[in-house]
């Protein structure tokens, strides 16, 4: 880079009484000034301490005395960056000799000001896109204008975007959603229903191997500079990398991010660290999450339970009871849960008495009120000590799994078994024909069914569909209570604690609260056709009132500007 010369100066160190160095003398062009000016050594120590106490990364443009320096080195853990390329200052302060033991002081030198300026900014980025603490001497413009004109130039530039990076945030009308997206569960609903809620929002995709690096970063940033969001949408903290980089550089330029856990928060967040920023709010299907996620750190949390969209979800345009392969009058939609429990009991190999102790455990764990898996295992007399006793949170949580699995597919047995009087039509894995074996005439299959292309279609033509909810939320609900009914269907559900909060128990839904109940509930509502059409159109009424995917992403945008606005 073409600069103009820096002039030539003489630099002589001035002692003061004590023979401590108190000035530089500078001789430029024959006129004199001097370093340290008015308050010397002390002036500089507290104007550097006053300009870093703002907080950010410091940035010292000229070394001065160094007095500045070691004053914010002796309260600051990081790094600390001097853009100093003075020798002959330095020859008469030794502020580099005297500060070689502190490696975490970086001086740079570099010809061009502008590489100097970027090894600081880069640092910056990498930090969380930290705010710079600048310390600029007055005396060394004056020295090289051009060298550190453009280092402060190029200073003020990180500033600059950083500022636009950070807001305003819900300033006024609609909120801009930048989604941080996964191929995974959800984002297709999440991104029709912002359409039809006319809320602008862009998509970023984060891949699918390793979360957090530099290429991900970047492309969210350019985003944020691009498009200017309100605020960062994901889902079960998909796109966040387990350090917390991306979560702390989102709360650092003050972007809030909404994170909706439709899965067991405990399953996914076992192993991340530094994750409950306070530009964090997560919502869980599951209430009984919320104290959990409280006590690991996030200050905002809510209730946001699963939905169903109704433009994909709704009424059959032929009679459902026309002959068609999926018409039944009983149905069951979901997996066995055989290999997953295979599964989860084999990662506990190395602990043998624990393992052979978990199917018991699992039959207690299913008639327990504990809504835990963690909270069961450690309470109980004969199998806590051994979870205890397990060397590392991943051989605990593999425990957890595996009652969990092993409880789930238990209870889904149980309930299924209850509906074979009725020759019911199961939509599964092949693993049903080994849980019900020789009793082919007593129900039918038709394998795994497609949500989106499948489903829709699936459920109006049952009479009753069934409903078994997975043993990792005992208390919530799962997506065919609003699925079902949103297609004119009848379902019968096990009893959830916070379905009596979203439906009407016993006129928008039927219940069950233990699988010897399904049989007779069954028989009841196959021969009353009048009483199960009137719920299920209550049901759907209620689906299409208050669970919809438009009221729950209307809900959580409200969320998000009352807290961040």
């Amino acid at each position: 880079m073409d600069r103009p010369a820096a002039p030539a100066y003489a630099a002589e160190a001035v002692a003061g009484p004590d023979g401590a160095l108190a000035d530089v003398r500078l001789t430029v062009s024959g006129k004199t000034r001097h370093l340290a000016g008015r308050g010397g050594a002390e002036a500089e120590r507290e104007r550097a301490l006053a300009l870093a106490a703002a907080g950010g990364l410091p940035v010292f443009v000229g070394a001065g005395l160094g007095a500045g320096i070691a004053a914010v080195a002796a309260n600051h853990a990081g790094p600390i960056f001097v853009l100093d390329k003075e020798e002959a200052i330095d020859a008469a302060t030794g502020v580099r000799k005297a500060l070689a033991d502190r490696p975490s002081v970086v001086f740079l030198d570099d010809a061009d000001p502008r590489r100097a300026a970027a090894r600081v900014t880069d640092a910056a980025r990498q930090a969380g896109f930290s705010a710079l603490a600048v310390i600029a001497h007055p005396a060394y413009p004056r020295l090289d204008p051009a060298w550190y004109g453009a280092v402060v130039t190029a200073l003020r530039g990180y500033d600059a975007l950083r500022a636009r990076l950070r807001g305003p945030r819900f300033a006024g009308g609609p909120p801009r959603v930048l989604i941080l997206s996964r191929p995974y569960f959800l984002y297709r609903e999440i991104e029709a229903a912002l359409t039809r809620l006319a809320i602008t929002w862009r998509r970023v995709a984060t891949g699918t191997g390793d979360t957090g690096d530099e290429g991900t970063v970047a492309a969210i940033l350019g985003a944020i500079t691009d498009f200017h969001p309100d605020m960062a949408l994901t889902v079960n903290h998909l796109g966040l990398d387990r350090e917390g980089r991306l979560a702390g550089l989102l709360a650092d330029i003050g972007l809030p991010l909404a994170s909706w856990f439709v899965d067991s928060p405990r399953l996914i967040l076992h192993d991340y660290a530094a994750l409950a920023t306070d530009a964090t709010m997560v919502f869980s299907y599951d209430a009984d999450a919320l104290p959990e996620l409280a006590s690991a750190g996030f200050r905002h949390t809510a209730w946001l339970p699963l939905g169903t969209d109704p433009h994909l979800f709704s009424p059959l345009a032929a009679d459902p009871a026309a002959p068609h392969p999926w018409r039944a009058d009983v149905s069951f939609v979901g997996a066995s849960m055989a290999e997953q429990a295979r599964e989860a009991l084999a990662r506990l190999t190395p602990f043998p008495a624990l393992r052979r102790a978990l199917p018991q455990a699992a039959a207690a764990f299913m008639a327990s009120p504990e809504k835990s898996a963690r909270a069961f295992l450690a309470a109980d007399p004969g199998r806590g000590p051994a979870y205890a006793a397990l060397p590392t949170a991943e051989a605990r949580l593999d425990a957890e799994l595996a009652l969990t699995w092993e409880a789930t597919k238990r209870y889904r047995h149980a309930c299924v078994r209850e509906l074979l009087p009725f020759s019911p039509l199961i939509a599964g894995d092949a693993d049903w024909e080994t849980v019900l074996p020789g009793m082919g005439k007593a129900w039918r299959a038709t394998g795994p069914l497609d949500y989106y292309a499948d489903l829709p279609g699936f459920y109006p033509r049952s009479a009753v569909n069934l409903n078994c909810t997975s043993l990792q939320m005992k208390g919530a609900v799962n997506q065919r209570v609003f699925d079902a009914p949103a297609t004119g269907a009848f379902v019968l559900s096990d009893a959830r604690e916070q379905l009596a909060r979203l439906f009407d128990i016993g006129r928008e839904a039927i219940t069950y609260a233990v699988p010897e109940e399904i049989g007779p509930l069954v028989r009841h509502y196959l021969a009353h056709p009048a009483e199960r059409a009137r719920i299920a159109t209550a049901a759907r009424k209620r689906v299409l009132a208050e669970h919809t995917y438009d009221k729950r992403l209307t809900d959580l945008l409200a969320a998000m500007k009352g807290i961040f606005g």
